[in-house]
């Protein structure tokens, strides 16, 4: 992004020759308009100039005696050398200095992906554009593997949160008291683990018995568990600490050591996708295939049907999405050919309290419906749940303008004409033959 506004860069003396702390500030925001906010970098003694180095991301500041642990374990080769960014959440001050608007909840505790876009596109520029007294320019790593990140309570759902939504940016995590709960969404977040394809990433949660910062909006002990049953299920590689403790980074910081050793165990190598226990979605993925270009599928895409969304293999029931919901209709289609009995039917997901955007849907030849949406292809069964969701290509450009179901592929097409195809257990309907039933659920 063009738009980045580096201010009041300030220089501390290196600390005991291990490493040294940049102080930088961000007066403007675009993403979060009207914000300023500080942040440190630390740099530690064995990077060199023009090195490509790990990246350590850290909310509200310096904690967990991270600058002295980093110390410690990249001195002993148990972890690479890191360049750690400790950023703190927007304020919005006036002209007297007085604070308007405390950013935090906003910024922290949200389900989408702004965040992780702030720091892509604005805060990680702004460090990359520091430079240490003796001269050494920040240069940092642009993948998953080499990057962590960190934060506690609101910042422990913000790291989960930002890693989820973009695990081309984070593939390590520590989570400690985070607040999945409904602030903002966060009480969803266990549920679309459950539904989505996983991710590569290694994650490691954090926690007390005694943690209920605010009973209002439930037990945080309680949506840890919860969080950490959904990726036990999902197939993440996943360690957690549960004790008797309240709302703190007291726990979090006596255990950081360990964690950080267990966090980089094993790289340079890359996180591994795990495998998942859900029924539907399980089946249909063929590991190591992911989406591939593919912009010869475009001239293969079937007529639409132009009075409803989709239509059932055997004719019988029909699809409708009505603009302004998160729910699609479904019709009985008589033998006359008229719909009746129209009902509110196929509920569907969104991650930021907003109508969720629909594109084309089709059915399967199990009679599951793939609805391409804002958030991935969610696939309903027979009885309207969402089952299983399916994530886009990087690439692709909202919204898709076609998407055709064929034997063992689902091909695609984006916004700018480009295609996509990924390979699948999945077979295309018959017409004129009904799925088998799948009972009332």
């Amino acid at each position: 992004m063009k738009h980045l506004f580096l201010l009041c860069l300030l220089i501390t003396l290196p600390v005991a020759g291990k490493h040294i702390m940049l102080e930088g500030a961000l007066k403007k925001s675009v993403l979060y308009p009207g914000t300023e906010r500080a942040f440190w970098v630390y740099v530690p003694e064995q990077y060199q100039d023009g090195q490509t180095a790990c990246l350590y991301m850290a909310f509200d500041g310096v904690k967990c005696q991270a600058p002295q642990v980093f110390d410690e374990l990249i001195a002993e080769g148990k972890m690479p050398v890191t360049i750690g960014v400790f950023t703190y959440p927007g304020i919005i001050k006036n002209n007297q200095g007085e604070v308007l608007r405390y950013n935090r909840s906003n910024e922290y505790d949200m389900t989408d992906d702004r965040l992780a876009l702030f720091l892509e596109q604005e805060l990680l520029p702004a460090v990359e554009a520091l430079t240490t007294p003796d001269g050494r320019h920040i240069k940092l790593s642009r993948q998953a593997k080499d990057h962590a990140i960190y934060g506690a309570s609101s910042g422990g759902i913000a790291s989960f949160n930002i890693a989820w939504q973009r695990p081309d940016m984070f593939s390590r995590i520590f989570s400690a008291v985070g607040t999945f709960v409904p602030f903002r969404g966060g009480n969803d977040l266990q549920a679309f683990v459950r539904k989505t394809e996983p991710l590569p990433l290694r994650i490691f949660l954090q926690d007390g018995t005694e943690d209920t910062w605010n009973p209002l909006f439930g037990s945080w002990y309680e949506a840890n568990r919860m969080l950490e049953s959904a990726l036990q299920f999902a197939g993440y590689e996943l360690k957690c600490d549960w004790s008797h403790s309240g709302h703190s980074d007291k726990r979090a910081t006596e255990i950081f050591k360990d964690v950080m050793t267990w966090l980089w165990q094993g790289w340079p190598e890359p996180v591994k996708t795990g495998t998942t226990k859900n029924n539907l979605l399980e089946p249909l993925l063929i590991h190591g295939q992911t989406w591939m270009p593919n912009d010869g599928i475009i001239k293969k895409q079937k007529k639409k049907c132009r009075k409803y969304d989709a239509v059932y293999p055997d004719g019988t029931l029909a699809v409708k999405y009505q603009k302004g919901t998160n729910c699609l209709w479904q019709y009985i289609i008589a033998g006359n050919g008229k719909a009746t009995n129209g009902q509110r039917f196929y509920w569907l997901h969104t991650l930021d309290n907003t109508p969720v955007k629909v594109g084309p849907m089709a059915f399967d030849a199990n009679g599951n419906l793939y609805v391409t949406t804002s958030i991935g292809i969610q696939i309903c069964d027979q009885n309207g749940r969402v089952r299983g969701i399916l994530r886009w290509p990087k690439e692709l450009t909202w919204p898709v303008r076609t998407m055709l179901i064929e034997d063992g592929q689902i091909c695609i097409s984006d916004a700018r004409a480009k295609g996509f195809v990924r390979k699948m257990n999945i077979k295309q309907p018959q017409e004129g033959i009904r799925p088998k039933s799948q009972g009332q659920g």
